[in-house]
């Protein structure tokens, strides 16, 4: 699957997935959602740290603002650090509890260390890094659990520490195994779950199509829902608005619910391009 032509970066699905638009602003061009080809030296022997409650999560945490570079809980986003504040703030989070709040700006245009920003993001735990020969580090978080942010301040070494509350998406915690999630936290009957997933692949499948979008749709159809949900969120090319209102859709029927209509309104404006394209241009008197 290539929903555009940025570098390759990779996802818990079956497709190989690309961030969309997930470069910083113009000027600013320090971090970035594109991993670069580069020889990079992995770390290896990190402790493992998945918290399974809201006592163990911090209610203070560094935050990354990055337009449409989306996080989701349990999905995975590789990020490429090069600008100092931000090598400093990966460096705070490994001395700490391993966590960088990924959060969008209100406005794409604003520079990521002014801007101001969504009143939620999601934690990710630093699950993967690495360090390349001329300074950079490579990284991937793993999606912990969504916050309400409060808010930040800079500190000495130029990054930005939040506060944070994670209580309003605690139940983000107890859905590791996703195809619990559906009932757990959406009250949603096995059926109406059954109906929804179908919808959602019907959708997807027409997406792909006229995308031109290739994936293993043996695998797909295999992909826990929850997954499948979140990785989607988080990979095709929607408008910042548009993750940011999947993001915040609390329970995992309604995140479903909102990307497969997504899918449908993107695949009828390109139906309704093309078909005006076959048209021609027209001529008014």
């Amino acid at each position: 699957m290539r929903p555009q032509k940025q570098a390759a970066a990779n996802y818990p699905l079956c497709c190989s997935a690309r961030l969309s638009n997930a470069r910083p602003p113009k000027g600013e061009g320090r971090a970035s959602g594109a991993l670069q080809t580069a020889r990079v030296r992995h770390v290896e022997g990190m402790t493992a740290f998945a918290p399974k409650t809201l006592d163990a999560l911090p209610s203070r945490l560094p935050i990354f603002p990055l337009t449409s570079a989306l996080l989701m809980p349990q999905g995975q986003l590789p990020l490429n650090i090069f600008e100092p504040r931000y090598l400093a703030m990966v460096n705070y989070a490994l001395a700490h509890e391993r966590l960088i709040g990924m959060i969008q700006p209100r406005q794409p245009g604003q520079p990521m260390g002014e801007a101001d920003v969504f009143s939620v993001g999601c934690a990710g735990r630093i699950s993967a890094f690495g360090e390349t020969d001329d300074g950079r580090y490579h990284i991937t978080l793993t999606g912990v659990c969504r916050f309400a942010y409060k808010n930040d301040q800079t500190i000495a070494e130029g990054f930005r520490m939040a506060d944070v509350d994670f209580a309003p998406f605690a139940f983000d915690l107890a859905t590791e195994s996703s195809e619990g999630a559906t009932s757990a936290v959406g009250d949603e009957s096995e059926t109406g779950a059954d109906d929804q997933r179908a919808e959602l692949m019907k959708s997807l499948t027409g997406y792909f199509t006229l995308k031109g979008y290739s994936a293993d749709w043996q695998k797909l159809r295999n992909t826990p829902t929850l997954t499948l949900v979140n990785s989607l969120a988080m990979i095709l090319p929607f408008e910042p608005l548009e993750k940011q209102a999947l993001l915040e859709a609390k329970h995992l029927p309604e995140r479903a619910s909102m990307l497969t209509s997504l899918m449908d309104m993107a695949s009828r404006s390109q139906d309704e391009e093309s078909a005006n394209d076959d048209n021609g241009p027209r001529s008014y008197q």
